[in-house]
C-alpha cells in the first residue's frame, strides 16, 4: 500500500495539471544528422582499386599464415621455418615479368616486412614489377557463440594503428576473408556478424588509405546443389552491401573477393564452366553495383584447370566491372610441387607459376582454351574443413 501512494503522488500529475501536461509532452521536430567520411584518401583509393583491375591482370594470394605456409612446405618435404618461407616467397616475387599477369600481390604481416635470400625488401620487388602490395589483417575465424557450430572473423581491434603502419611499409591495399557454411546453416547470426564485421574492416581501411578487398567466402563444402549456393550468396551479398552502405564505405574504393556459384564439393551433380557463369553473373548483376571496380574470384579449392575455365567463361561477354582472378593454390599449386625445395628447381617453378598466371590473364580477357594443360593442373585441391 505504501508503494501505490508513492506511486500516486510522486509519478500522476493532478488533474488541474493535466492540460500542461500533455501540452510539455508534445512531440518535437527531430533534427537528423548525418557522418559523411573525411574522405582524404578517396583519389588515391581508386586509383588503387583501378590499377589492380586493369585489363589481363589479377591477383597473386600469397597471404598464408605461417602455419598454412607449414603445412605447403611439408608437402613437399621441407621443414616449417622462416628461412624456407623466405626461399619461396622469394622464388614467387621474382618471377621475371610476372606484373605482365599480376597486378596486385596479397602478403602476409612477416612477408610484408621481409627481404628477400639476397636482401632485397620484398615489398620493393613487387613495386619494380608494378605489382601493388596488400595485406592480410584479419586475425582468423573462432567460433560464433549462439550459431550452429559456425565462425566469425576477428581482428577488428587496434585495426586502425596496425592499417595505418602497414601503410607507411608500402601496403595499398587490405584482405579479410570470413567465411559462410551451407552445410552449419547458414544462421541470420552467422550471415548478419560476417556482413557487419567486413563493412567496419572496409571503413577502418578506406580511412587508412588501403582498398580493401571485401572476401566472404561460401565455403564448398557440402553436398548441396548450385540453387541452393545461389540462394545463400544473394543473402550475403544483399547483407555485406547493406551494411557497408550503413558504415559510409565508398564503393569505388573497393574490391570483391567472392566464391563462384558451384555446387557443393560432394555433390553428385557437376556444373559445367557455363552453368558456373551463368549463375554467378546472375548474382553479380543483383547484388552488386556497377560502381565497384573489380570483382577478383577465390579459387576455393577448385583445380588450377577448373578456376581458369569458368574464369574465362565469366568473360565471354562485357561486364560492368573487371572480373578477374584472386588465386592462391590455384597458381602456386603446380609451381609448389616443381620447386620442392630444390635451389636448381627455381626456375622451373617460376616457368609454372608464370603458365598459370598467363592462362588467367588469358582468361580474364576471354581467351583461354584449356588445349595443352597437364593431367596435374586438372587435380581438384578441395580440403574438407579447410583452415586458412
Amino acid at each position: 500500500m505504501a508503494s501505490a501512494t508513492l506511486l500516486k503522488s510522486s509519478f500522476l500529475p493532478k488533474k488541474s495539471e493535466w492540460g500542461a501536461t500533455r501540452q510539455a509532452a508534445a512531440p518535437k521536430p527531430v533534427t537528423v544528422s548525418m557522418v559523411v567520411r573525411a574522405g582524404a584518401y578517396d583519389d588515391e583509393l581508386v586509383k588503387t582499386a583501378k590499377t589492380i583491375a586493369s585489363p589481363g591482370r589479377g591477383i597473386l594470394a600469397m597471404d598464408e599464415s605461417n602455419a598454412t605456409c607449414g603445412k605447403r612446405l611439408a608437402s613437399i618435404g621441407l621443414e616449417n621455418t622462416e628461412a624456407n618461407r623466405q626461399a619461396y616467397r622469394t622464388l614467387l616475387v621474382t618471377a621475371p615479368g610476372l606484373g605482365q599477369y599480376i597486378s596486385g600481390a596479397i602478403l602476409f604481416e612477416e612477408t610484408l616486412y621481409q627481404s628477400t635470400v639476397d636482401g632485397k625488401k620484398i615489398v620493393d620487388i613487387l613495386t619494380e614489377q608494378k605489382i601493388v602490395p596488400g595485406i592480410k589483417v584479419d586475425k582468423g575465424l573462432v567460433p560464433l557463440a549462439g550459431s550452429n557450430n559456425e565462425s566469425w572473423c576477428q581482428g577488428l581491434d587496434g585495426l586502425a594503428s596496425r592499417e595505418a603502419a602497414y601503410y607507411q611499409q608500402g601496403a595499398r591495399f587490405a584482405k579479410w576473408r570470413t567465411v559462410v557454411s551451407i552445410p552449419n546453416g547458414p544462421s541470420e547470426l552467422a550471415v548478419k556478424e560476417a556482413a557487419w564485421g567486413l563493412a567496419r574492416y572496409a571503413a577502418i581501411s578506406q580511412d587508412n588509405g588501403l582498398v580493401p578487398i571485401v572476401e566472404p567466402e561460401i565455403l564448398l563444402d557440402g553436398e548441396h546443389g548450385i540453387d541452393r549456393t545461389f540462394e545463400v550468396a544473394q543473402k550475403v551479398w544483399a547483407e555485406t552491401f547493406f551494411y557497408m552502405a550503413e558504415n559510409n564505405v565508398m564503393f569505388e574504393g573497393i574490391l570483391l573477393k567472392p566464391s563462384m556459384v558451384t555446387p557443393g564439393a560432394e555433390c553428385k551433380d557437376r556444373a559445367t564452366p557455363e552453368q558456373v557463369s551463368d549463375y554467378t553473373l546472375k548474382l553479380l548483376h543483383r547484388r552488386i553495383p556497377p560502381a565497384v571496380p573489380g570483382i577478383m574470384f577465390l579459387s576455393g579449392g577448385q583445380s588450377e584447370v577448373e578456376a581458369t575455365q569458368n574464369l574465362n567463361a565469366m568473360n565471354q561477354g562485357p561486364n560492368p566491372w573487371h572480373v578477374s582472378f584472386s588465386y592462391a593454390r590455384a597458381l602456386q599449386n603446380t609451381c609448389l610441387k616443381t620447386w620442392g625445395g630444390q635451389p636448381e628447381n627455381v626456375k622451373a617453378a617460376q616457368d609454372a607459376l608464370l603458365l598459370r598466371a598467363k592462362a588467367n590473364s588469358l582468361a580474364q580477357l576471354g581467351k583461354y582454351t584449356s588445349d595443352g594443360e597437364a593431367a596435374e593442373a586438372k587435380e581438384g585441391m578441395f580440403v574438407k574443413n579447410y583452415v586458412y
